[in-house]
This record gives structure tokens, C-alpha cells and sequence, in this order.
């Protein structure tokens, strides 16, 4: 639906608002420059303004909690206007506390630049704007709003005499009497010309043969003028309906003959309902989330990407495997020391191996071996873990899509990004190095949360007597298992903590996983090394499976 808001429409808007929010509680704004949106969260309830042109949108909502991110903004709304023959609205407001006490929430519904301006003082300094632009006319922050030059369009006071009517349209062409209206008379749009020229658009002009006839058209329209230049006045009281355009639901503060309506209780009422048919996104769902929830979605399927390309590019284990047999049938013709072999295959065709120099034959044909074993668990656990993500990215995806549609509220939200909410809510402690789980035995584990926190959770968030584990010969996450008791933790906290050391290593798709464990104080740092890099002593090792469901089960 493209919205259409002309002259009349804004004042009769702004008219219902003042009679139904002079006095209501403002607490705060939520600015949506994405989107351009704008809700202003009452007390009494939320005024949401889509202001996109091409799909803008006004609605009324039920109060909603003010959420990180939202702009405060404690005042009472003195007054609302509209500048007059213009699509300018004004909120008048007026400051709970602070200085300068007078604000003015400015709203334009000016041709393709619809925008929001929060302006203080007698002189309307802007402080916010939803939407930057250019151009002589655009506000800027820190200098007075710039108002539009006053409309100089007859009849803006509500008169404008039938001989006045009669001079400016009987004279004009059929044609070009629709453009002569909209330059000429106030209260007059797009919307309404054709409702107002009636019969007159096609009327003959003065002087002809049955120009006579046509004045009574003429008549019907000047009639229909004063009834909206009345309704914009003031002087008449509005009968709201819903027009059934070729654009989709329009509001509109009276009937426009020959256009079907359906009656509507209020204009904001009928506003509330063209929104609800186009999706308007709820006032209730904070942008923040809203946008964490796609990237999200959108990280889902770029990790999806990344197993298939893993996938696409992990090698073909019987290749390796068959290269590690070759390499033992060969052994009398390989030297140690030598970095690349050339063999003859057992089909009778030549071969070449690339080979570690500082390794003996048996010892190379082994790493084949172990980089065979690798492919193939990659081989049988990558197709799974590419479906699962695909199946969360879609799972995402519709969760967006329903909550742009209303039928899923902020908690659902908070839910899926509880790390979102505690970071949003302003200066809170600093982020730890680490994420927690707790073990079925109730012992807490931390994982680092990158090469560059390694450090900092392994030598400043530990003790001594600590467990410290990391996947062997796999870069990964450093892993802590909190432990005061004597001797060993139990074994299956120890096998929870390997777990999660493997699944956050790169050799989380392979089927087993070993992971080196210590106590935390034979771990140390050298010198000048790299971040994450550590030496370790006394080491045990655990083979386990990266289960990402243990994942879930053990996260705090």
C-alpha cells in the first residue's frame, strides 16, 4: 500500500490526537532510521509512524515497555497541530524536567520526503533527525527548522465564494482543469480533485453551447469543498471512513463520491487497519532485536556455506589412504629427508607424494593415514551439521517473518538473544573472556571466547590447581574446569569439559577428538608469543565426540 496523506487528512489527524492524547505521558521515542520509523511511547499507548514513502504506515498500540535503545524523553503533550493547507504535523510537548522545557516533534509528510524532526526551544533548534538529507530545505542538526513557505492557495480560511469557483475552473479546458485546482484552491489534493470536478472535469467550457448545463456540477463541487475545507477547519466534525483505491486502503476523514468506503469508528482507527493489511511492523518489537535476529539468520546460512565448501574441498580419503599404502610398498625406494617422492602407482602409472622431511617413511604413510581417517569422519558428520544449519538459518528467517507480522512478541525475542538484551541495556560490567557452562556434576566450566581471550581466562580467571584442557594439535578455545577437591575431578565432568574444548577447536567435525588436559599451573606463557599460544607439561589425553548437543545442555 502507498499511503497518501494530503492537507485535509493531516488536519483532521491532528485533531483526533489532540482530543485523544492532550495530556498523555510520553516516556520515550524509538527511532527507527532503518526503517524510518518513529513510535512515540505513551503511557496511555504507542503512536507508530511509518515514514517511507512508498509504504508509509500510522497505528495506534497498546502501551509497551521502553526498551535499550529507545530514546527518553519524559513529557506531556500539550498540543497537536497542523500547519494550515500543509502536511506538516506539530506535537507540542513539554518537558518533565530539564531545559528548554518546550519541545516540538515534528512530522512532514512533504511530497517523497516524508521524515521526523525532534526540535527544542522558541526557536526550534533540531536536535534529532530520522532521516538525513540533502538539499536547501533539509533539517540539520543544531540549526533552526527549516518551515515550509506558507501556502498561497485560495480559500485556506474555509471561503471561497461560488463565483470565485466558477472563474477559476469554467474558463479551463477539461484537461487541464485538475492541475488549475490543485494550484489554485486550498484543501484541494490528488485524492480529492476527482471527487471535486465531479462531471465539471469533462463540463464544457464558458462561452460554448451547453456550458449552461454544466453548472450545476460546478455548484456540486464548490458544495463538497466547503464540507472538506470544514472538516479541515474544524467547524465540521469528520466521518471516518476506509476508501477502497486502486492503491489499496486509504484513510480518509469523510466519504469521496464515486470511491466505495468503509465506515471506520475513528481516523486512527482506520489508519490501525490499513497498517495491520500491509504487515507494519509492531511497535512492541524493538528494531534491535529485530535486526540481531537476521544476522543471526544471516550467520546461520554463511556457516552453512562454510561446511559445504569444507565439504567441497576436504580430500578424498580412499586418495590418501591408497597414498599411505603405496608409500609402505615402497618403502625400499624412499630416503628419509626427502620432501616430495615420485612412485610408481600400483596401476603401473607414476605417482607423486609430497612427503615432511623431517619424518621417516613409516611416519609419513602414517600422517596419510590419520588425514584419511580425518576426511572420512569429515565426510560422514559435515552433511549433518550442514543440514542442521540450514535448518536453524530457515527456522530464523521465519521467526523474522513472524514477528513482522504480529505474531511473535518481544520475550519470544529476548529468548533467542538473551546475550543481546544484557549487553543493550547501557554500561554494564565488561564482558567476560569466556562463556560459562556448568557440568552435570555442577562444576563450572569456561571456554574462551577466541584466540585473544585465551590468555586472559588461563592466567587471570583461574587457579593454580585448576583443570585446563585444549584439543590436541587443533587450534581451539582454552578450557578451564573450576576444581577444588583432591586428586582428579570426576570422570565424566572431566569427558563434558573435552567435549566442549573439542567442539570449539577446528577439529570440531571430526568423530574423535583428543584433548589434552593439566592441571591449569603447569601451563605457562613464553615470551613474545603469539596470543593464545602456551606451553604445557604433564598432559593426559581424552578422546571424545564433538556432540553440540552436550552444548546446549551444559550452557548457562
Amino acid at each position: 500500500m502507498s499511503l497518501v496523506l494530503d492537507a485535509v487528512l493531516v488536519a483532521a489527524l491532528a485533531r483526533e490526537l489532540e482530543a485523544r492524547l492532550r495530556g498523555a505521558r510520553l516516556r520515550a521515542l524509538r527511532m527507527d532510521r532503518a526503517r524510518r520509523s518513529l513510535a512515540l511511547l505513551f503511557r496511555e499507548g504507542t503512536l507508530q509512524l511509518g515514514l517511507n514513502a512508498e509504504a508509509g504506515t500510522i497505528a495506534w498500540h497498546e502501551p509497551v515497555a521502553v526498551e535499550p535503545g529507545d530514546r527518553p524523553l519524559a513529557a506531556r503533550l500539550r498540543g497537536v497541530r497542523a500547519l494550515p493547507d500543509d502536511r506538516v504535523l506539530v506535537l507540542e510537548l513539554a518537558r518533565a524536567r530539564g531545559a528548554p522545557p518546550g519541545v516540538d516533534l515534528i512530522v512532514e509528510w512533504i511530497s517523497n520526503r516524508w521524515n521526523a524532526v525532534l526540535a527544542e526551544g522558541p526557536e526550534r533548534i533540531v536536535r534529532h533527525v530520522l532521516v538525513e538529507r540533502a538539499g536547501a530545505r533539509a533539517p540539520r542538526v543544531g540549526r533552526p527548522w527549516p518551515a515550509p513557505e506558507p501556502s498561497p492557495r485560495a480559500g485556506m480560511d474555509g471561503w471561497l465564494p461560488l463565483e470565485r469557483w466558477r472563474a477559476l475552473l469554467v474558463p479551463v479546458e477539461p484537461g487541464r482543469r485538475q492541475r488549475a485546482l490543485l494550484a489554485a484552491v486550498a484543501w484541494t489534493s490528488p485524492l480529492n480533485a476527482e471527487a471535486l470536478l465531479g462531471a465539471a472535469a469533462g463540463a464544457a467550457t464558458e462561452g460554448e453551447p451547453d456550458a449552461r448545463d454544466a453548472e450545476h456540477a460546478f455548484d456540486a463541487g464548490h458544495r463538497f469543498w466547503e464540507e472538506l475545507a470544514a472538516v479541515a477547519l474544524g467547524s465540521a466534525e469528520p466521518d471516518p471512513v476506509l476508501l477502497w483505491t486502486g492503491g489499496g486502503l486509504q484513510p480518509y476523514p469523510l466519504p469521496l463520491p464515486g470511491t466505495p468506503a468503509e465506515p471506520q469508528p475513528t481516523l486512527l482507527a482506520a489508519f490501525t487497519h490499513a497498517a495491520a493489511a500491509v504487515g507494519e511492523l509492531p511497535a512492541a518489537l524493538p528494531p534491535a532485536l529485530l535486526d540481531a535476529l537476521a544476522e543471526r539468520a544471516v550467520r546461520a546460512w554463511a556457516r552453512a556455506d562454510a561446511l559445504r565448501r569444507e565439504l567441497a574441498e576436504n580430500p578424498d580419503p580412499a586418495t590418501l589412504r591408497g597414498a599411505g599404502d603405496l608409500l609402505l610398498a615402497r618403502l625400499a625406494e624412499l630416503e628419509r629427508g626427502v620432501g616430495r617422492a615420485r612412485l610408481t602407482g600400483f596401476d603401473g602409472r607414476p605417482v607423486e607424494l609430497d612427503l615432511d622431511p623431517t619424518r621417516s617413511p613409516q611416519e609419513n604413510a602414517s600422517a596419510y593415514y590419520k588425514r584419511a581417517g580425518r576426511a572420512e569422519r569429515a565426510c560422514a558428520r559435515l552433511p549433518e551439521l550442514i543440514v542442521e544449519a540450514e535448518r536453524e538459518a530457515r527456522r530464523l528467517e521465519g521467526l523474522v517473518e513472524r514477528a513482522r507480522a504480529g505474531e511473535v512478541g518481544t520475550e519470544a525475542l529476548r529468548a533467542e538473544l538473551p546475550s543481546l538484551e544484557e549487553g543493550a541495556r547501557g554500561p554494564a560490567a565488561p564482558t567476560l573472556p569466556y562463556r560459562v557452562y556448568r557440568s552435570s556434576g555442577g562444576l563450572e566450566i569456561r571456554v574462551g571466547r577466541g584466540a585473544r581471550h585465551n590468555d586472559d581466562l588461563t592466567f587471570h580467571h583461574s587457579a593454580p590447581d585448576d583443570v585446563w584442557l585444549h584439543a590436541r594439535h587443533a587450534s581451539g578455545a582454552h578450557v578451564v574446569l573450576r576444581w577444588r577437591g583432591d586428586g582428579n575431578p570426576p570422570t565424566r565432568d572431566l569427558t563434558e569439559a573435552a567435549v566442549l574444548a573439542a567442539l570449539h577447536s577446528k577439529a570440531r567435525t571430526s568423530g574423535s577428538v583428543p584433548v589434552d588436559w593439566t592441571r591449569r599451573k603447569y601451563v605457562r606463557k613464553p615470551r613474545r608469543s603469539p596470543p593464545g599460544q602456551v606451553l604445557v607439561e604433564r598432559t593426559k589425553t581424552l578422546f571424545v565426540a564433538p556432540d553440540p548437543r552436550l552444548e546446549e545442555q551444559l550452557r548457562v
